[in-house]
């Protein structure tokens, strides 16, 4: 069964994470997503446990693409990624801005070969401003954005990072939106566009409604940084740790009865949903004060029973066997040659018509390079000269 996006040709020139993950959950959905690759390759092929060519980052990124090898500085290359273009009907990329124009394959010049192209310019910081041409990895937006503030230890008020990446795949996720809307966009006016799109408008945009929610209205930046030193939602049991969230008053009351205090129902700091919010360490550290006498699974259960939102803290390797997460078949087992058998998580949104899968493992560097170049109808000897000049080895 075709995918929605099936027909679509996208060419990626990103590395790293966000460009990537981007086009490859565009390739899931069925989009023909060629990686256009120098030499030396993306990155992140080096960065990480790697079996050959590929690292486990990279084969979580880049599933379901053909990879294609062209030294754009050349002449030959550039004319190649142009015969690309003309077949294309996205072209995404993540150099630092500036970069590509002075490459000669900026919006205008690959326009040409494509009048109603969608062209994607991802970038760390936008393309004005005094941090426009700054070298930019995932912490530095965490920093600019505020992320890292609203982190921040609510003992010490030291900022901290969250231990994922958040930024570049909250970017990923933003462009493949912001491409399906374009490409929809164009099925209707016939007229393709140019999405700029920054890691830190963002980050900004997907924290705005919480994490910087108290600045919407001028004078209530006072209360920012006492929101971003609340505590957590994770609780030590007798035996490891739950999370446990009561917000309505439905849910409160249920948390009263599984934790029987019924005495906090009359507490007036508890007793509406805006005085649980203003008192929130107060009504934390009592809670933390009954949760520790019993293990989990016995205040799982009685949460449960009374309707109580709430979940065990599962670490990596413990979600693998988690119920819910088996239930829902998240995680799949594939086997290849070179790789033997290795995790990837299915793409998450399913089709009932046009199912996202998984066709293609993630390519080795330069996998494709002969069979594309034979799709935009270069010969036999003219691939092959290719192929010499990047010092790819012959696939056959």
């Amino acid at each position: 069964m075709p995918g929605a996006l099936d027909g679509v040709r996208i060419v990626d020139l990103t590395t790293m994470i966000s460009g990537p993950i981007a086009t490859m959950m565009l390739a899931d959905q069925g989009a023909d997503v060629i990686k256009v690759e120098p030499k030396t390759g993306d990155l992140v092929r080096v960065l990480g446990p790697a079996k050959g060519d590929r690292t486990a980052t990279f084969l979580a990124a880049n599933r379901n693409k053909r990879s294609l090898v062209l030294d754009l500085k050349s002449a030959e290359g550039l004319e190649a990624l142009k015969k690309l273009v003309s077949t294309a009907d996205v072209v995404v990329q993540n150099f630092r801005p500036g970069a590509a124009e002075r490459m000669g394959i900026g919006e205008a010049d690959l326009r040409k070969e494509q009048p109603n192209l969608i062209y994607v310019s991802i970038s760390g910081f936008g393309e004005t401003g005094p941090y426009a041409k700054k070298r930019v990895y995932d912490p530095v937006i965490q920093a600019l954005s505020g992320l890292a503030a609203i982190q921040a230890d609510r003992d010490t008020g030291r900022p901290r990072m969250i231990r994922t990446i958040i930024p570049d795949k909250l970017t990923a996720v933003t462009a493949a939106q912001a491409i399906t809307a374009a490409l929809f966009a164009r099925e209707r006016t016939g007229e393709g566009q140019h999405i700029k799109l920054s890691m830190l408008d963002a980050m900004i945009a997907f924290l705005w409604a919480e994490g910087l929610v108290a600045l919407t209205f001028p004078g209530g930046e006072k209360h920012a940084a006492r929101a971003q030193l609340s505590q957590d939602l994770i609780y030590q049991t007798q035996d490891g740790y739950i999370t446990v969230g009561a917000v309505s008053d439905d849910e409160w009351k249920g948390l009263c009865a599984a934790l029987d205090q019924p005495q906090w129902l009359d507490d007036e700091r508890f007793n509406t949903p805006s005085g649980r919010v203003v008192n929130a360490p107060a009504r934390l550290s009592l809670t933390q004060e009954v949760l520790q006498h019993k293990t989990s699974a016995e205040w799982l259960s009685v949460l449960d029973a009374n309707q109580v939102p709430c979940a065990p803290i599962l670490d990596r390797t413990t979600l693998l066997d988690h119920p819910q997460i088996e239930a829902n078949q998240i995680i799949k087992t594939h086997e290849e040659e070179d790789l033997g058998s290795f995790r990837l998580p299915r793409p998450a949104a399913r089709f009932s018509a046009t199912q996202a899968g998984i066709r293609l493992q993630a390519p080795h560097l330069g996998e494709h390079t002969e069979q594309l170049l034979a799709e935009l109808g270069y010969d036999e000897e003219t691939v092959a000269d290719f192929v010499a000049a990047v010092g790819l080895a012959p696939h056959g």
